[in-house]
């Protein structure tokens, strides 16, 4: 491949450079261009900071990305039907059979949470309400059948947890916080808890308001910020976890306050045994314990303020901190996980473990199912479940939206760039996973995950003791215009012990299979510089070009091979050219409309390249206010015009004239700018200044090719790492109008734009169960047999069988009534009686069988085959006659029944046998002539020769001497 360099475009000479100084310090504002051209005037609309902006209000936004998942395992229904999941401040419920959200409660409406709901639980007395506990301090009782809300009591606190027990009825026990404030220098101090048993019934003066006060509020003691509530099974004993300790409580002497326990390290979790009187925590350093103090000697308060060491037993694989524990129904197992993403079960009376790895994402809480056939559910920290079964200990299924991992928004390592795609034949968006290695596709339209691309194969584990691991991460994905291949650049850093590592990798899309393969791979296409640009050209020629850190440009195309012996033609990716630009390096790369031209920023200058044969055309030059190029692009479907943009600077050139069409300085920094695909628009993104962390804005600023002036300016409430363009589903949609989808900062994924695609999701309100149907679930016997083949016959109810229910209905009215109020047995016996007792229905006459037409015979010559099938004859009928005459007409057999009398016999015991001597007895006896009268003869059965006698009780069987 020919290597070009400066031929197109040689460097100015001292003598220029001097002169092109003194004309900046005379103030002439020129922007010379190579090739000819004029620069024309710079038009600038800010000079400084003091510009008023004038905004045109707040830009349309929809997220698609559930709020963080909670660290509260799920909830399960009775029926184990639906699951409840805190998200925010709302509870979905979830299908167990299809992953579907079928419905959300506190979705924003009236009378619901304000803030994060941090706890929920099933009434213990009403297994069809739901109770919610709230950061607003507010504790909600709902009817999840029907999405009502039922009752709001007000405790006044933030809640963190909410527990129950059918013992103690319309009765809950709370954990708050309390905030505290340091007197001398007012900031907010750490926070302490407040465990109160609180009153579901509400005072009289508040009994018909919206929000009520609890009739009863109950201090039980004072704790830290609170890691776990629980109520023992029994009842007798309420837990809570906090810091280094575990305070226990007798429920049926609450005034005598917690007895604390001490344990080694911070305690994270808690879980009770579903029978004994134990329960198990999980603390910082992984391990987990089984504490044995639930005893009125233990709990007995000897000295005010100590805090008393329990029996306890260790059980220790976690690296990292335990974040799920449960015990399993039976009591048999414990089963913990954590951010290993293993799910670990232990075998309580052998010690013994078994795993569940590579679940996917580190594990938050679990939940155990108990309908039917017993699974286990995790909580997973990208939002995803995962339900295991119990008896394989595999993966049964997962179910997911987008999964984002929270800890990455505020992880300090994160990747130079965010991978945002958008593919259009399968109108999916590529995007991050909750690992950096991996790759997920999403639908929006139908609000589902699609797929997930493991671009590169890497371990999960995270951290190696306290110092987090550096994985591979993907940093650039794009597309082409045809959505037939995809171009991703992965890269993980080195360090002392490991070399440092990058991929340019190339993937075709199977239309069949409907997944991403791998085509072709680079290692280190620019060596070991960073890769600072990835783009493809349109079509029909498609062109991919890369550019990075050590200068260089280069061009990839397509290349096929025909095999000879298969016939086959195999494509893959090969290097087309390389070159330079006066040793600058470049930062961004941008194709024109019809894939002619390639436009690469390099520092002040933007190189203006033809793509046919890699030759400079133009070299444009930014004028003396825009020091530096960011990134460059074509306006328009023509192409024209060339957009570059600084770090606070737009620039408009037009390539027909020649000249600097505008220029504009805007007031923030701009993180980045997208342009309008079809029209000559640019928007451009610029992140305001906040007072504090959460509150992100973030300006957009509308231009176009006629005036420096913006035609809208909007605001948007976030920052944003990533945006591009996100075609219109709606065919009346405006030419103009911008369309786009990004990554926050905090790693949500949001539509944005003039027009917002509309996204209908059936679960995100407030619906209705009873009528709800859900999917069937393969029974235990499906499973091990498969599914019947009646299974998906569909039979029309039988119009007897609803006559007589519509009867028993009736009677069961008739007799709804107090006794004295019944008329005589005589009045109503045939009625009752004959609404049980339903006559035979008439059979229907069978269809008289209509004679076959007898065709003429033929004469054929045709081969005779023997049949393979055997044929009953008389005497096997006659045997089976006799058989069951003798056998199944008779009664059971009765050991205490008398023998059977006979003429010669004697009364009581049978006669006892005379056994030959063994020289007699192991002489073969003859075959008999006639069969006995109790034998039974079997066809064509031909007789042994050889007899067995029968074997003697107590010795030893010997072998007879005709053998």
């Amino acid at each position: 491949m020919g290597r070009i360099t400066e031929a197109a475009a040689p460097s100015a000479s001292p003598q220029k450079k001097r002169q092109r100084k003194q004309e900046k310090e005379k103030g002439k504002a020129r922007a010379p261009v190579q090739g000819g051209g004029q620069a024309g005037p710079s038009h600038v609309a800010a000079t400084g900071n003091e510009e008023v902006v004038e905004e045109d209000g707040e830009w349309s936004w929809l997220s698609i990305t559930d709020a963080s998942p909670s660290r509260q395992p799920p909830v399960f229904t009775k029926d184990g039907s639906y699951f409840f999941s805190i998200l925010g401040s709302s509870v979905k419920v979830y299908s167990v059979a299809t992953g579907a959200i079928v419905s959300t409660l506190s979705s924003g409406a009236p009378g619901s949470h304000t803030d994060a709901i941090t706890s929920a639980i099933l009434n213990p007395h009403n297994a069809f309400q739901l109770i919610t506990g709230s950061l607003d301090g507010h504790i909600k009782v709902w009817d999840f059948l029907d999405a009502v809300l039922l009752q709001t009591i007000s405790v006044e606190q933030p809640i963190h947890f909410v527990v129950a027990h059918e013992l103690f009825k319309d009765t809950v026990f709370v954990s708050a916080v309390r905030r505290k404030k340091n007197k001398a220098t007012g900031k907010q101090g750490i926070d302490d808890g407040l465990v109160l048993r609180v009153s579901l019934l509400p005072t009289p003066e508040t009994a018909g308001q919206d929000i009520q006060k609890s009739a009863e509020v109950t201090l039980v003691g004072k704790t830290r910020l609170a890691r776990g509530l629980a109520v023992s099974p029994s009842g007798a004993w309420l837990v809570t976890v906090a810091g280094h300790k575990a305070y226990v409580a007798s429920t049926a002497s609450l005034k005598d306050g917690f007895t604390k326990f001490v344990s080694p390290e911070a305690l994270t979790c808690l879980a009770f045994h579903p029978s004994e009187e134990y329960f198990a925590t999980g603390d910082e350093k992984g391990t987990v314990r089984i504490w044995y103090c639930l005893s009125s000697d233990m709990t007995a308060q000897t000295v005010a303020g100590v805090e008393k060491r329990a029996p306890t037993t260790t059980l220790h694989w976690h690296a990292h901190a335990v974040s799920g524990l449960t015990f399993t129904p039976n009591g048999a197992y414990l089963l913990s996980g954590g951010e290993e993403s293993v799910m670990v079960i232990w075998q309580l009376h052998t010690g013994k473990k078994e795993f569940v790895p590579r679940v996917g994402a580190p594990i938050l809480n679990i939940s155990v199912s108990r309908a039917r056939q017993e699974e286990y559910l995790l909580g997973l920290a990208d939002a995803s479940f995962v339900f295991v079964n119990s008896a394989s200990l595999k993966v049964a299924r997962a179910f997911s939206r987008i999964k984002l991992d929270p800890s990455i928004s505020t992880s300090a390592s994160l990747p130079s760039s965010t991978p945002l795609a958008v593919h259009t034949p399968s109108q999916t968006i590529i995007l991050p996973s909750s690992h950096a290695s991996s790759l997920q596709s999403y639908s929006p339209s139908q609000m589902k995950l699609v797929a997930e691309l493991e671009v590169s194969p890497s371990n999960r584990v995270s951290r190696r003791d306290e110092k987090a691991l550096q994985p591979s991460a993907v940093e650039r994905a794009v597309i082409s215009s045809s959505g037939e291949w995809m171009a991703t650049v992965d890269v993980r850093e080195g360090d002392d012990a490991f070399r440092g590592e990058a991929y340019l990798k190339i993937w075709h899309w199977e239309k069949a299979s409907g997944f991403w393969e791998l085509n072709t791979r680079v290692d280190r296409p620019h060596g070991l510089s960073a890769v600072t640009a990835v783009s493809f050209s349109s079509e029909p020629t498609t062109l991919l070009v890369t550019t990075g850190r050590d200068g260089h440009i280069k061009t990839w195309r397509l290349k096929s091979i025909n095999e000879k012996r298969s016939g086959n033609t195999e494509r893959f990716w090969v290097l087309r050219s390389t070159f330079t630009f006066r040793e600058e390096t470049p930062s961004h790369a941008a194709w024109s409309p019809d894939g002619s031209l390639l436009a690469v920023s390099l520092g002040p200058y933007i190189a203006i390249y033809d793509a046919a044969s890699s030759m400079l055309i133009q070299a444009l030059t930014a004028s003396e206010s825009c020091s530096s190029v960011v990134s460059a692009y074509f306006l328009g479907a023509s192409g024209r015009y060339v957009a570059a943009v600084g770090p606070r600077d737009v620039l408009l050139w037009d390539l027909i004239s020649q000249r600097v069409v505008w220029h504009t300085r805007t007031v923030q920094p701009i993180s980045h700018a997208v342009a309008h695909p079809f029209e000559d628009r640019l928007a451009v993104f610029e992140q305001l200044k906040a007072a504090s962390h959460e509150a992100q804005t973030t300006r957009v600023s509308i231009f176009d090719a006629n005036s420096s002036k913006p035609l809208t300016r909007v605001t948007l409430p976030f920052h944003l790492r990533s945006s591009v363009w996100y075609p219109p589903s709606s065919p009346d949609h405006q030419a103009t109008s911008f369309c786009l989808v990004g990554v926050t900062e905090k790693y949500r994924v949001v539509l944005f734009g003039d027009e917002v695609l509309s996204i209908t999701d059936p679960g995100a309100s407030s619906n209705s169960l009873a009528g709800e149907t859900s999917k069937q679930v393969n029974t235990l016997f499906q499973d091990i047999f498969g599914k019947s083949a009646f299974a998906d016959v569909s039979v029309g109810p039988s119009t007897t069988l609803g006559v007589a229910r519509d009867k028993r209905n009736n009677v069961a009215d008739l007799l709804d009534v107090p006794a004295y109020l019944l008329p005589s047995v005589d009045t109503i016996f045939d009625t009752v009686m004959g609404s049980f007792l339903q006559p035979r229905p008439a059979e229907e006459p069978a269809l008289q069988k209509q004679p076959e037409e007898i065709p003429e015979d033929v004469h054929m010559e045709v081969e005779e085959h023997t049949s393979a099938r055997s044929f009953v004859e008389d005497e096997e009928i006659g045997m089976l006659i006799h058989f069951f005459r003798d056998v199944a007409v008779k009664g059971p057999y009765d050991p205490n029944a008398p023998f059977p009398v006979k003429g010669n016999a004697h009364f009581g015991a049978p006669p006892p046998i005379k056994r030959k001597k063994d020289k007699d007895r192991s002489k073969p006896r003859p075959p008999p002539t006639t069969p006995p009268q109790d034998s039974y003869p079997s066809p064509e059965s031909t007789p042994s020769l050889t007899a067995v006698p029968p074997a003697t009780a107590g010795k030893k069987r010997r072998k007879s001497q005709a053998s």
